[in-house]
């Protein structure tokens, strides 16, 4: 019998798999043990466990199970970020906002899934929503940000900070709506319809914010 002294062999014979070695495989690993096992059920040390890493190094990667269903969130921001700042300044604002709205939401349609996967556990675990509350101020702040520079008024105003608001509804609902059906309509036409509806309003009512400024 050999004794083996790798220890990464050693976690590859325990878990049955190789040794996860990126976040997006941390993701992906996690995942499978929510779907088998439950979010709440599922402990940092049952997923350290099945990478065949320590908790150290799961910390490395993410600062709590709730970070890890958000994946880079900065990241994701960063995005957003990139494409309302590459909107031509002739479109209209709000036609803005909703293509960068659909186009941050397009992804390759073999992490369709997992992207699935991740909005049932944000927008379906009890747990997850004080900390989904959080990351949903900070998304909208980047909406409000953009629609107060293209308008000339301040990010404080009620106009942009309503539309910040109303944008994130609109998304949500749409997420709400792809969860719900089965087999689920494409989320690009989901998200753009949301924000088509609200968008002729919102227009309407900005027109007449940036009048009176």
């Amino acid at each position: 019998m050999c004794v083996v002294t790798d220890g990464r062999k050693a976690s590859q014979r325990a878990t049955g798999r190789p040794r996860v070695t990126s976040r997006a495989s941390l993701e992906r690993l996690a995942f499978e043990l929510f779907a088998r096992q439950g979010f709440d059920e599922t402990t940092v040390d049952d997923i350290a466990r099945a990478a065949g890493i320590g908790r150290r190094t799961f910390f490395h990667y993410f600062a709590s199970k709730n970070d890890l269903v958000w994946g880079d969130f900065e990241q994701h921001l960063q995005k957003l970020r990139k494409l309302l700042s590459e909107a031509d300044p002739r479109t209209p604002v709000m036609e803005a906002v909703r293509t960068a709205v659909v186009e941050f939401n397009r992804f390759d349609p073999a992490d369709v899934p997992w992207h699935r996967q991740r909005m049932e556990l944000i927008l379906g675990v009890p747990t997850l929503q004080a900390d989904s509350a959080l990351r949903y101020v900070a998304w909208r702040e980047v909406i409000t940000e953009f629609v107060a520079d293209r308008t000339c008024l301040p990010p404080s105003a009620m106009a942009p900070r309503l539309v910040g608001n109303v944008v994130l509804a609109a998304s949500i609902s749409a997420y709400e709506q792809w969860l719900s059906r089965v087999p689920p309509p494409p989320l690009s036409d989901l998200l753009d319809e949301a924000n088509r509806h609200v968008g002729a309003g919102m227009a309407a009512m900005l027109d007449e914010a940036a009048a009176r400024a």
